[in-house]
C-alpha cells in the first residue's frame, strides 16, 4: 500500500486554482478510480494515462488504484491533470523516488505515446505557481506562454519519459522561453484617412479619455476605416495590462501579439453568448477578449436586440458576472467601444449625393424602426456620438498632408498621463462626485449645463458623460476645464441631439 501526492492547477475563469491530487495504491481487483467532481475528461484520462506509462516503458500496477482530486468541491475539466496523475502513479508505485515531486506543479496532456501536448490556461497556472515560489513543468508547445510571466520558474518538457529523467537528476529541463518580438511597423496609420476632421477629433478625445463612440453615416464615409485604425493612437500596454490580456487569450489556446491592445470585430450575427461569454464550462466571450482594447461593432443595429443590451453593464462596471448551475465565473470587461450604423436602412438619409441611385428611399416609419433598435439607455452609454461627412475627394490629387497615428498618440499619452495624475484613472471612469469637484467654482459651466438639459431632455448619465468628455479635452489642451470644452463635447452627441 503506497501514497503520493502530486501538484497540478485547475482552470475557473481567469484563476488557476491549486489541486491536489492524491493517488493510492491498495491490494485488491485492478481498477482506476478518479474522485473529486471530476468531469468526462479528467475521467478519460486514464486511459490516455495507461497507455502513455506503457509506451514510456514503465509499469502500470495491477492493483486498486484511488485517484482523489481536492478540493471535492471544485468543478475540475480538461485533460490538464494527465501529467501530475501520471507522474502520481509512478510515485505511488515507488517507481520514482518518493519526495521527487516535492516543489513542483504539473500541467500537460498526454498522448499515448507519452508525448506531452498544450492546455489552456498556462499563463494564469504560471503566475500562480510564481506566488506560491514553485517550479512549474508545462508542455515545450506552451512555453512561450508561461515565459511571459517574468521571473517565473518555468521549464518545458516534450515527453513524460524527460520529466521522470529529470526528476531523477539523468538530464536537465530548459527554462521556458520567450516568443521572439512582433514586427509591429506594419500597422496601419490614421494618416490613411482622408478628410474626416470631425471624426478623427472624436477618436484622439476616445482614445485620450477612454470614451466610447458611435460613428454614423451614408456608406463608403469611413467608418470602418476609422475605427479600424483607433488602436494605432491608444497609449502602449502596460505590463499589468499586458499579461491581464495574455491571461484572457491563453485560456483560448492563442496568445496573439504580446503588448499589443487587442481588437475584436464580431459579425453583426454573433449571438449574445459570443459576445458576453458562458457555456456549461463558462468561456471568455468577445467583450472579455476586448479588456484593455477596442471592440468594434460593425453595424450596430444589425445585431440582435438582447446582444446590445447585455452590454450595458460591462460598459458600466467593466466586468462581467456569467451564472451557471455549477458557480458563477467573473470575467474583465473593460473595453472601449466603437460602433457604426447608417442613418436608414438603405444607408443614404443624410447623403447630400444628389445622384438618383444614392437617394434615401425610406420612409420616415422605417428609419425611426431602424434607429430605435438602439435603445435610450445604451446610447446614455455611449459617450461620443458623431456624424461621418459625406465629402467628395480627388483620391488621386493632390492631398491635404494628414496627421500620423504616432503624433496622435504622443498627445494622447500626455492626456492620459495629466488623469493619472490627478485622479489616477480615466476621465471615462470618473464618478459624478469627482465631475462636481472639477466643476467647483465654475459657475457659468454650471450655468450652461444645467440649460443644456433642461433645453435638450438631457439625461443625468448623459449630461455626466458630457462633462467627462469636456475634461477630456481641457486634458488634451493641458488645461482646467472651461465653457469651449463643455460646448464640443455637447457638439459630440449628434445623433442624440437630432432625434
Amino acid at each position: 500500500m503506497s501514497l503520493a501526492l502530486s501538484l497540478s492547477r485547475a482552470m475557473h475563469g481567469l484563476d488557476a486554482p491549486l489541486v491536489h491530487i492524491e493517488t493510492h495504491i491498495s491490494g485488491g481487483l485492478p481498477k482506476l478510480n478518479l474522485v473529486g467532481l471530476a468531469e468526462m475528461t479528467v475521467r478519460e484520462s486514464k486511459d490516455r494515462v495507461r497507455s502513455a506509462l506503457l509506451n514510456a516503458n514503465f509499469q502500470f500496477p495491477r492493483q486498486r488504484i484511488t485517484i482523489n482530486l481536492a478540493p471535492a468541491d471544485l468543478p475540475k475539466g480538461g485533460s490538464r491533470f494527465d501529467l501530475a496523475i501520471a507522474l502520481g502513479i509512478l510515485v505511488a508505485s515507488k517507481q520514482l523516488p518518493r519526495g521527487v515531486l516535492d516543489g513542483y506543479e504539473f500541467i500537460g496532456e498526454l498522448g499515448l505515446d507519452g508525448s506531452l501536448r498544450p492546455v489552456h490556461g498556462t499563463l494564469s497556472a504560471a503566475l500562480a505557481c510564481k506566488s506560491q515560489n514553485r517550479c512549474l513543468i508545462v508542455p515545450a508547445v506552451n512555453q512561450h506562454e508561461a515565459a511571459i510571466v517574468s521571473d517565473a520558474n518555468c521549464l518545458a518538457a516534450n515527453s513524460l519519459l524527460e520529466i521522470c529523467q529529470y526528476l531523477t537528476g539523468e538530464c536537465s529541463l530548459p527554462r521556458c522561453q520567450p516568443s521572439p518580438p512582433i514586427d509591429q511597423h506594419n500597422l496601419s496609420d490614421m494618416s490613411e484617412v482622408i478628410g474626416q476632421g470631425s471624426a478623427k477629433r472624436a477618436c484622439e478625445l476616445a482614445a485620450a479619455g477612454g470614451h466610447n463612440l458611435l460613428l454614423f453615416g451614408s456608406p463608403g464615409t469611413g467608418k470602418s476605416l476609422l475605427a479600424q485604425r483607433f488602436s494605432s493612437i491608444l497609449p502602449p500596454l502596460q505590463e499589468n495590462e499586458a499579461l491581464e490580456v495574455a491571461a484572457i487569450q491563453s485560456l483560448t489556446g492563442k496568445i496573439n501579439q504580446w503588448g499589443i491592445r487587442p481588437f475584436q470585430s464580431p459579425h453583426h450575427s454573433a449571438s449574445p453568448i459570443s459576445l458576453c461569454g458562458g457555456g456549461t464550462d463558462p468561456k471568455p466571450g468577445a467583450i472579455t477578449l476586448a479588456h484593455n482594447g477596442v471592440l468594434f461593432l460593425d453595424e450596430l443595429p444589425e445585431f440582435q436586440r438582447l446582444s446590445i443590451e447585455m452590454l450595458r453593464e460591462p460598459l458600466e462596471s467593466g466586468e462581467i458576472h456569467i451564472a451557471r448551475a455549477k458557480g458563477m465565473t467573473c470575467f474583465p470587461a473593460r473595453f472601449q467601444l466603437i460602433a457604426a450604423m447608417n442613418p436608414c436602412p438603405c444607408g443614404y438619409a443624410t447623403s447630400d449625393i444628389q445622384l438618383t441611385s444614392k437617394r434615401c428611399r425610406c420612409s420616415p416609419e422605417q428609419i425611426q424602426r431602424y434607429r430605435s433598435k438602439i435603445s435610450g439607455p445604451m446610447l446614455d452609454r455611449i459617450d461620443l456620438h458623431v456624424a461621418m461627412d459625406n465629402q467628395t475627394l480627388d483620391l488621386f490629387g493632390e492631398q491635404v498632408e494628414t496627421e500620423a497615428s504616432h503624433t496622435i498618440q504622443q498627445r494622447v499619452i500626455a492626456a492620459r498621463e495629466r488623469q493619472l495624475h490627478r485622479q489616477g484613472f480615466n476621465n471615462a471612469q470618473l464618478a459624478p462626485n469627482d465631475i462636481k469637484a472639477l466643476l467647483n467654482q465654475k459657475s457659468d459651466i454650471v450655468s450652461f449645463i444645467n440649460l443644456a438639459m433642461k433645453n435638450l431632455s438631457l439625461s443625468p448619465r448623459a449630461t455626466h458623460r458630457v462633462l467627462r468628455v469636456a475634461q477630456t479635452c481641457a486634458d488634451l489642451a493641458g488645461r482646467d476645464i472651461q465653457l469651449d470644452d463643455v460646448k464640443e463635447a455637447l457638439s459630440l452627441r449628434q445623433f442624440e441631439l437630432s432625434e
